[in-house]
């Protein structure tokens, strides 16, 4: 490999050999690769899609990951594309009644004191318009990787075969690296299946005091106890689920689907759905995000309940924490043992604040005893007129406390 050349423009050169391949052109993957990029590496990402996917996934971003965002020049035109959402609510559907979180607070910890809701997807392409061309390969699926001393061999469907100094798995739930990696993905499967359904229906015109962001308990029978309301630009998405002795197939049909949502808001006329779409939430994680010359990022590593948003938060914080410390050992500046370094940073975070986090957030809106609704409102609502205990709550919440946790890890 040749030597290290010396600092031009600012920037501390790379091995001119060294290679980084990112299978996986989610938000996650593509984040990683800008930073690579910027800081003169060569990266090269494989994803098996024929384009950036446009289909319903992630949609909010928590303030610490647009901070991030704001140093590769992306926040502020993706917060051109959202709705800043200054408050997140949870509410109790037949009274109106809330707690909401005024995000404000946290204004001396982030440029940046709100949520922003928008489509993940809007990222992505903002992130693949700032990579030359070539970097990304669409249509260019991962079948295998082998790995030695000296690199990685990848193989792509087909039989084309891709060497590589290290390799890193964004390549979601059913990761082929962390497979390669023998890694087992330990967790649980909630036992509810969630109905994400969208509708252009303006219900913030309608309900009272609606935020952006909604988590909702209900004791209508339509539903099983909670749903929850997320609005991005054009559109508001819906998650709702079975009712009580309601197959998963019946919740899909369209008079089910239409029924719900007239339980939210009456109407007279139907409901446009434009997008609908069944799935299961998952909580898991492997035990180490690194085997060798691999490495794992975003929910290739760890799966939360989407309750609060976190998911493809900390797949970013994942990719900004492994580019800080890949690029010194591309550069020749620290051994491969500062990879670990990741792992001890990143898994902590995601097992103690993103899964269980995230869990909580699930348990809480399950519940279904009035007076149990009833005592963690109120309990809720006094945290929110308490700057200072309101301030730490957040700190939490939207993702800042494990952060800075996890930047005192040596």
């Amino acid at each position: 490999m040749a030597d290290c050349a010396s600092r031009t423009s600012g920037v501390l050169a790379l091995h001119r050999s060294s290679r980084t391949a990112i299978v996986g052109a989610g938000p996650v993957g593509l984040t990683l690769a800008v930073l690579l990029h910027r800081a003169g590496a060569t990266p090269l990402v494989l994803e098996a899609g024929p384009a950036i996917a446009e289909e319903l996934r992630a949609s909010t971003f928590h303030p610490p990951t647009l901070d991030m965002l704001d140093t590769i020049g992306v926040a502020r035109p993706l917060i051109a594309q959202g709705l800043v959402t200054p408050e997140w609510q949870i509410r109790l559907h037949e009274t109106g009644e809330r707690a909401v979180f005024d995000l404000s607070v946290l204004r001396e910890d982030t440029a940046f004191p709100h949520r922003l809701q928008c489509e993940q997807q809007r990222l992505s392409h903002l992130l693949l318009s700032l990579l030359p061309a070539g970097t990304v390969r669409f249509d260019a699926s991962v079948t295998a990787l082998m790995q030695d001393a000296d690199g990685v061999v990848l193989t792509l469907e087909g039989g084309e075969t891709v060497s590589a100094d290290y390799v890193i798995g964004c390549d979601g739930a059913r990761s082929q690296v962390r497979h390669a990696m023998g890694l087992d993905f330990p967790g649980d499967t909630y036992p509810e299946t969630t109905i994400l359904a969208t509708t252009t229906f303006p219900l913030h015109e309608h309900l009272p005091h609606l935020s952006n962001v909604n988590y909702v308990w209900t004791s209508h029978p339509a539903f099983s106890g909670t749903f929850s309301l997320l609005r991005v630009p054009g559109r508001w998405r819906a998650s709702l689920y079975p009712a009580p002795g309601e197959s998963v197939e019946e919740a899909l049909e369209p008079a089910a689907v239409e029924r719900k949502l007239q339980a939210i808001h009456p109407k007279p006329t139907p409901y446009d759905v434009p997008d609908l779409r069944p799935y299961r939430i998952h909580q898991r994680i492997v035990a180490d995000y690194r085997k060798g010359r691999l490495l794992l990022a975003g929910d290739a590593a760890h799966l939360n309940s989407p309750s609060g948003g976190m998911g493809m938060n900390g797949g970013i914080h994942d990719a900004f924490e492994l580019a800080a410390t890949l690029l010194p050992v591309l550069r020749g500046e620290a051994g491969e043992g500062l990879l670990n370094r990741y792992t001890r940073r990143r898994r902590p975070v995601a097992e103690r604040e993103i899964i269980a986090q995230a869990d909580r957030n699930r348990a809480r809106m399950r519940e279904t005893d009035p007076a149990r609704r009833r005592a963690m409102l109120t309990d809720m609502q006094a945290l929110c007129a308490d700057p200072a205990r309101l301030r730490e709550h957040l700190l939490r919440t939207s993702m800042i406390t494990g952060l800075r946790e996890a930047a005192r890890v040596e």
